[in-house]
């Protein structure tokens, strides 16, 4: 008997899991039918699984905890037992704005903590307060380019208007001068690059080595009411994440999802992320950032409660919540590295041994302990050299 599951998605590259677990017969072979569901915006989709119409999301990590903690329209207990990849958004500013930072674009890239100082001082030079789209206010583009903009002096608050729209607006938006720049997950970066109307200032990837991007959400009670349809889901999309990670099947991939039901774009702009050959500028060569996006390796599906109270410690910061012993549980409650741990308890996936650790404190690739078989951890600094410890929320906030 096969089980219906819809799940919602936004037109992104960082939903290849889930058009792999449908289109490659992963789900089908776990008894599943996977009905996609094409969403234009965050909120849409956010209100699509809250009053379920949607079993599932492809979901901003951010926007979850936020739902989950009553900030976000309708509140709702949110559960996230799998991370749908790391990574995978850029920062990128009209052409003209771009002419006050460092020439050396691949310098640029790789000194997020001098670029961000340049950027600081080319706000004062720039026709009017710089306007930066952002595709939701929770979302882990907004919280990665806040940490960025803070740590040179700029007050995102109050320097900068960060406006909200779609991803899919976002290269319109820019060429019609409504906005100066934006952060977004790829393949919209890469598009107004190509167009000519942009060019790459900060890559998600060298903010926070391997930040918590896009996650698989349910409502908890569905979750908990339909343990068997999540299992059998996780152990697909497990299997489609190795599938897309493996490089023999990029360009499969990115033609896959340059079909009009998922991502409707060019297969040759989705495939730099996936490969992470990233052009920064419409006249430059490629770049090699070969971990601009993992889906796979590195147990990049686990979901770490600590990287979801990393999330939460923005929202404090930056007074979207007040900080106290129930907020803290809500949000460390939304990442479910124990229905991760059951679903592929009979499987050889290797995953970690503990639900959280010391978020910034890998330097280079580590072995740590696994349930099973060998695991390595990649390196999960952040670019200011910061460590968030989870069981010391208030002296990581007092840091600042």
């Amino acid at each position: 008997m096969t089980t219906d599951l819809r799940i919602a998605f936004l037109p992104l590259t960082d939903a290849a899991v889930l058009a792999v677990a449908r289109e490659k017969g992963f789900a089908e072979e776990e008894g599943l039918h996977l009905d996609l569901v094409r969403t234009t915006s965050w909120a849409t989709l956010r209100d699509r699984l809250v009053f379920g119409q949607v079993q599932a999301a492809h979901m901003l990590a951010p926007l979850a905890v936020a739902v989950t903690l009553g900030l976000s329209q309708q509140a709702a207990p949110l559960a996230a037992p799998y991370k749908l990849n790391v990574n995978g958004n850029m920062l990128v500013m009209a052409s003209a704005f771009a002419q006050a930072l460092d020439p050396d674009i691949a310098a640029r890239l790789d000194d997020p903590l001098g670029t961000a100082h340049d950027f600081a001082a080319a706000i004062g030079l720039w026709k009017r307060k710089p306007v930066i789209g952002v595709v939701h206010r929770f979302s882990s583009h907004s919280v990665m380019l806040r940490y960025w903009l803070a740590s040179a002096g700029v007050d995102p608050d109050r320097d900068v208007i960060l406006r909200v729209l779609p991803p899919s607006l976002t290269v319109e938006a820019i060429g019609a001068g409504e906005i100066d720049g934006f952060i977004a997950g790829e393949p919209w970066g890469s598009a107004a690059v190509d167009a000519g109307l942009a060019e790459a200032v900060a890559i998600g990837e060298r903010i926070w080595r391997r930040g918590v991007e896009k996650i698989l959400a349910f409502r908890t009670p569905w979750l908990e009411e339909n343990p068997d349809s999540v299992d059998r889901l996780l152990r697909a999309l497990v299997r489609a994440a190795a599938w897309c990670d493996d490089p023999q099947h990029h360009e499969a991939l990115a033609h896959l999802l340059s079909r009009p039901q998922y991502v409707d774009q060019p297969a040759d702009v989705i495939l730099r992320a996936l490969s992470g050959g990233i052009v920064p500028r419409v006249d430059m060569a490629p770049l090699s950032m070969p971990d601009f996006m993992l889906f796979s390796r590195e147990a990049t599906p686990f979901p770490w409660r600590s990287q979801a109270l990393w999330i939460y410690s923005q929202l404090v910061r930056w007074k979207m919540v007040e900080h106290s012993a129930d907020n803290t549980a809500k949000a460390a409650s939304v990442f479910r590295p124990d229905i991760f741990r059951r679903a592929l308890a009979d499987s050889d996936v290797a995953m970690p041994g503990a639900s959280m650790k010391v978020e910034g404190a890998v330097g280079s690739p580590l072995a740590v302990g696994s349930k099973r078989g060998e695991l390595t951890l990649g390196p999960d600094r952040f670019f200011d050299g910061r460590v968030f410890d989870p069981e010391r929320i208030e002296d990581f906030l007092a840091s600042f």
